[in-house]
């Protein structure tokens, strides 16, 4: 959802700007609009033309205006100006100081100077959204340029711990018979050999090694892998961000439980691996929309 665009138009004798600055977000769409107090009429169409196309993120909207003539549209509230410079005048006079540069001062209080509040005309509204939208397309293209690059990044994350499951199976496997011949010499340092009830030791190795099965959990795992990539190839889906921010957390949930059980030196290294992708993946799912 990072993303920028720019677009300006010439509105009678000014030149209105507009910049739109997108940043990544967890909540829906956060709009922020600082808009002209000419224009404030305009401000709930634009908030919907916005939250129509950009959908998620952080969003800040700037609309600015540049008089293209000496005269502009500034005016200055002379009774206000006044109020202020005697009430800072008495108070001078009280402590005995000088007034002399009180102006200057007095012409950075709230609300001395402003622009003229007059409402725009049907052809002076029409261009400025005219100008907004051209901003807003410029930021959303740049959206979608990034999203595809974001589609490759996204794939090679999954791949990679897809890869490392693989791996783990392996390991799984050696460490069955590993954990299987300890428990057996490790029960015949302490009974003999012919003491021993195979059947018996079988059947209490199987439901040990039950507790640490990892095979459900690589299983939904593989499942909640291929399920990410077909929600990121479904053109049809919206605000697939927020599904795949889900569907990633199962994700995690899998790959903690299977860290759980792996007593094992390799296989908590490839543990360890699949949590760093799933972290750069949830980096990205909070910049999808």
């Amino acid at each position: 959802m990072t993303g920028f665009g720019k677009a300006s138009g010439q509105v009678g004798d000014k030149t209105v700007n507009v910049e739109v600055k997108s940043l990544n977000s967890n909540k829906g769409l956060d709009l922020s609009v600082k808009i002209p107090g000419k224009y404030r009429t305009l401000e709930y169409d634009l908030r919907n033309v916005a939250a129509s196309i950009l959908q998620r993120g952080k969003v800040d909207i700037y609309i600015t205006m540049e008089h293209n003539t000496a005269s502009g549209e500034v005016s200055l509230n002379r009774d206000l100006v006044i109020s202020y410079f005697n009430e800072f005048k008495s108070i001078a006079d009280e402590l005995g100081v000088s007034s002399e540069s009180l102006l200057p001062t007095i012409l950075k209080m709230p609300d001395v100077i402003g622009e003229s509040h007059e409402e725009p005309g049907e052809e002076e509204k029409k261009k400025i959204h005219e100008v907004f939208g051209k901003a807003i397309a410029d930021l959303d293209t740049f959206r979608n340029n990034e999203g595809a690059s974001q589609d490759e990044e996204l794939r090679l994350r999954i791949k990679l711990i897809e890869e490392n499951a693989e791996k783990l199976k392996v390991e799984d496997a050696q460490r069955v018979a590993d954990i299987s011949a300890r428990l057996k010499n490790n029960l015949e340092t302490f009974i003999p050999k012919d003491k021993i009830d195979l059947n018996r030791f079988e059947q209490e190795v199987i439901y040990y090694l039950e507790k640490l099965d990892v095979t459900e959990e690589l299983t939904r795992l593989k499942s909640h892998c291929d399920y990410f990539e077909s929600v990121m190839s479904d053109v049809k889906e919206e605000l697939k961000g927020r599904k795949l921010n889900f569907i990633s957390q199962e994700m995690g949930r899998e790959i903690n439980t299977i860290g759980s059980k792996a007593n094992n030196a390799p296989m908590q290294k490839l543990v360890v691996n699949m949590k760093d992708e799933l972290e750069k993946i949830k980096e990205q799912t909070n910049n999808i929309l």
